[in-house]
This record gives structure tokens, sequence and C-alpha cells, in this order.
């Protein structure tokens, strides 16, 4: 496996793993118990407790569950299910690969100071090939999260730590929204610990347990009326809005609206349509794009619905995105 440049996914649109595209990781539960790796086999080292590899699953005997996890066929069911309570980051690497080692100390770090928020698993993937199967890995290292069985791809190799902080900061917001809101103490190994929610956010969070997307949208609304500074509250009715168009649109109807996209660049439907799928599937500068393209193609009402609907793709991505930026200023050039 080669190594590529990083190419992370905005967490953001992870919201919708719940109604397609997800990796199926059920084929990896019942397989028979596989013998632990050699020694020579195990993850670089790291300096410092936090670094310090553990065989088990966080929440096992010692003193508090561990926050970095050596991934088996043993234990990786055990890290799915603790996915429903936190957030699980998949470091999927290799002995072979030297970027292997500088990924693992980013994310062990980076990992580390989220107080228990996150949990980090180490997996080689000549020991456990069938993950990387699993996750279809092209490259490592490869980090891929997973909420709720639910596999979120991250990056693929080298990040700088101030980018995987970003990528987890969005991630710990679609965990929140999907109801993953729990916490390991790695002091004392108590149970996980549950972040207070405004009320009206906690309202929209159980909608969208429930697939009420319209009622999550309705709840963020009001929040919205009764403080229009809630960036949270922006972004999450962005998202549910996303989600909500595209619960409706099966595989077959993907292909019929690029289809159209292409054979009619100035049909706003079709390329709006185009460019939820994009976003959502990770595809963040395609998407943007072409809707930035459209606008700089046409004038008049249309014009207008693109411009509103690429500002809210802005906030599905999130503010601080440099691809949101980078499209902030093409569409400044169109515009003006």
């Amino acid at each position: 496996m080669s190594s590529p440049a990083s190419r992370p996914v905005p967490p953001a649109a992870a919201n919708l793993l719940n109604l397609r595209g997800a990796v199926d990781l059920s084929s990896l539960k019942q397989r028979p118990a596989a013998p632990s790796p050699s020694p020579s086999a195990a993850p670089p080292a790291l300096d410092g407790p936090a670094g310090t590899p553990a065989a088990g699953a966080p929440g096992g005997p010692g003193n508090g569950p561990e926050l970095r996890v050596d991934v088996t066929e043993q234990n990786f069911q055990q890290l799915v299910e603790l996915s429903a309570q936190v957030p699980v980051v998949f470091a999927l690497w290799a002995p072979y690969s030297p970027e292997s080692a500088a990924a693992l100390e980013v994310l062990d770090r980076v990992v580390a100071g989220y107080g228990g928020r996150l949990v980090l698993g180490a997996a080689d993937i000549e020991a456990f090939p069938q993950l990387a199967q699993a996750f279809q890995v092209q490259a490592v290292p490869t980090a891929v999260a997973v909420l709720k069985g639910q596999p979120v791809p991250l990056f693929q190799g080298h990040a700088e730590e101030e980018q995987v902080r970003s990528l987890f900061d969005e991630l710990l917001k679609v965990a929140a929204a999907n109801g993953v809101t729990g916490s390991l103490n790695a002091g004392d190994g108590g149970e996980p610990e549950e972040a207070p929610l405004p009320p009206l956010h906690q309202a929209a969070y159980d909608a969208i347990e429930a697939g009420d997307y319209e009622s999550a949208a309705e709840a963020y609304r009001q929040a919205l009326n009764e403080m229009p500074s809630d960036h949270e509250a922006k972004a999450g009715l962005a998202q549910v809005e996303l989600m909500a168009r595209l619960q409706v649109v099966s595989a077959q109807d993907s292909e019929a609206v690029r289809a159209l996209a292409a054979n009619e660049p100035d049909n706003i439907e079709a390329q709006l349509g185009v460019a939820d799928l994009d976003v959502a599937g990770g595809h963040v500068d395609d998407g943007l794009n072409r809707v930035v393209a459209f606008i700089g193609r046409n004038f008049g009402p249309e014009r207008e619905t693109a411009r509103v609907r690429l500002l809210e793709l802005f906030d599905v991505v999130g503010a601080s995105d440099e691809r949101v930026a980078k499209a902030r200023q093409a569409l400044a050039r169109v515009l003006f």
C-alpha cells in the first residue's frame, strides 16, 4: 500500500451513515480468535502514560479505562459496542509504513487531550487484515472513527496535529447529534458521563435519534429564534436539513440525478442534488465548487436559491474548514 497525502472527510457528512453507504462490520463479529501478534508487530512505542499500549478494551481491569487500545479480533466487537458511548478512532497502521509511527504519535497525543471523550484503537493491518478489508483501506496510515457501530472516514496518510484536532472537534459534534455524548474518566474508571445540553438541542438530538428530521429542524429553528447567535443550532439545522433531503434518495435516484446534472448544467434541482450527495459523501470541494459554478452561470431567483443553499452547506462542513474558506473566496469572485 502507498501512503498518499491526507484526504480528510468532514465528519459532519457522517450523519448520513445510518442511511446509506455504511461499511458492514458484522462479518468481523464472529470470526475465530486469532493468535496475538508477535512483539515485533507491536505498534510504535510512544512516550508517556497516554502512549502505553493496552491489550484490552477500555473499561477493563486496571487503574481505569485505557484511552489507547491495541485492536485484535478478540476485542474488536467490544470496541464497536463502546462506540455507542464514545467515538472510537481506529488507526490502521503497518510495520512497513514509516508514516505509521508519526500518525500514531499525533493521534495518541490528540486523543489524550479530549479527556476520555474519544478512544484510540491501534490496528496492525498485517495482524488483522480483515479490518483493513472491512474499512476498505487503500493506504496506511488510515484513521476511521466508529459511531454507534458505523464508520466515519477521517484521513489517509500524513495529517498535522491541528488538522486532526479540527476533525475530532467536528466528529464530536456529529457524535452529539447522534446521541453519543459519553466520556470515559481515565482517572477513576467511572461510568460515561453525559454532557449537559440545552433543552432545545436535546430535543433536536432526540428527534434525530428517532429519525424525525423535521422535528429536529423545528427544535433548532426555535433555538435560533431565541438566540440568533447560536452557532451550534445553525450548524445542526443545516445538517438535519441535508439529512432530510437525502433520506428519500435511493442509490438509483443518485445515479439519475448525477446523469441529469451532467446533461443539464443549468438545472438547479439537479445541480443542488448532486452537491448534497458530494458533500455527504466526503467530496466537499466538488460539491461546493459545483454550486459556485452554477451561481456564476446564472442570474435571478435561481442564483439566490443556489447562494442560500451554498451557505447552508458551509454550515454543514464547518466555517473553519479551509475548503469552505476557498469556496467563499470563489463565491465572492463570481458575485462581485
